[in-house]
């Protein structure tokens, strides 16, 4: 009996089916397993093999402390409301390593008798020399005993066997003098968090001069008061009359006789005399002359 086409299509469908869905699962594992193959090796390739780490040398140990105090300055004195003073302080390092931040640092505290006296910001400044050249004044601190003070700003890199430098300026008010005879100077520093060696100085404090007064001119003393007798007013002088000039009177004139020439009125001046003594003089020396030249002429 034969079996209708549409049924024989059907069985070979559903053995064609059957044989399909085995391939294909058969593929799908294949490929799932070279997937996560190249999964795997994809990761192994892009994580490289760390490198070996190279030992690090331990940080050179310091041996002591830094060491602060003044630089080039051998004593300390201020006037209370005077100028300012500089200090200038050396930071130096013999510790055998270095220091990537070095500071410096300054304290001041009163001192009456023997007692310390802290100075607040009524009575103390503090000022640093900045690597710009300014200056920049400082926020203060205080402590339980007295002394109030002021780190620099800005720290620096310091090798061993070398000196670090910092400039400090000190002010003191005028009321300062009457509060301390004299004031303690504490000289610090500090290298990456460790404290340094400082030093302990005095300063001497003289009070601000006294301002000078204007000088008063002298005063003027009084004129003495006249007695009532002088202080009458004097009659006015009289003026003087001159007496009226007297007239020269001119003697008559006299008429000569007519018919008379008028002759020149003549008198005898001393010049007149002179020349007729000269004359005569003259006259009498030529007549001895002649006189004696005949007396010396031979006679013949």
């Amino acid at each position: 009996m034969r079996m209708p086409v549409i049924n024989r299509f059907a069985k070979n469908d559903r053995a064609l089916s059957g044989r399909r869905v085995a391939v294909l699962a058969a593929t799908a594992a294949v490929l799932a397993g070279g997937v996560q193959v190249l999964a795997v090796d994809t990761a192994w390739a892009a994580s490289p093999a760390a490198a070996p780490t190279a030992a690090t040398a331990p940080a050179a140990a310091h041996t002591g402390h830094l060491q602060a105090g003044l630089h080039m300055t051998p004593s300390l004195s201020i006037t209370a409301g005077g100028p300012k003073v500089e200090i200038p302080v050396a930071v130096v390092n013999f510790t055998g390593a270095p220091y990537q931040d070095v500071k410096a640092s300054v304290s001041l505290r009163g001192i009456v008798g023997a007692a310390p006296v802290g100075l607040g910001d009524d009575y103390l400044t503090i000022e640093a020399h900045t690597p710009q050249g300014g200056w920049q004044k400082l926020a203060l601190g205080s402590s339980s005993d007295g002394w109030t003070g002021a780190v620099t700003p800005y720290g620096e890199t310091l090798q061993d066997g070398r000196a670090a430098h910092f400039t400090f300026r000190i002010g003191l008010s005028a009321k300062a003098a009457s509060k301390a005879s004299h004031v303690q100077v504490s000289i610090d520093g500090d290298g990456d968090g460790q404290s340094a060696d400082g030093v302990l100085k005095d300063m001497a404090v003289s009070p601000a001069p006294a301002p000078k007064s204007p000088s008063k001119p002298a005063p003027t003393k009084p004129a003495p008061a006249r007695p009532a007798a002088d202080r009458t007013p004097a009659a006015p002088a009289a003026p003087a009359t001159k007496a009226p000039a007297a007239t020269p009177t001119a003697a008559p004139a006299t008429s000569a006789p007519a018919g008379t020439p008028e002759l020149a009125q003549t008198g005898s001046g001393p010049a007149d005399t002179f020349l007729a003594a000269s004359a005569a003089a003259l006259l009498a020396l030529g007549s001895g002359v002649l006189i004696a030249v005949r007396r010396l002429r031979p006679q013949r």
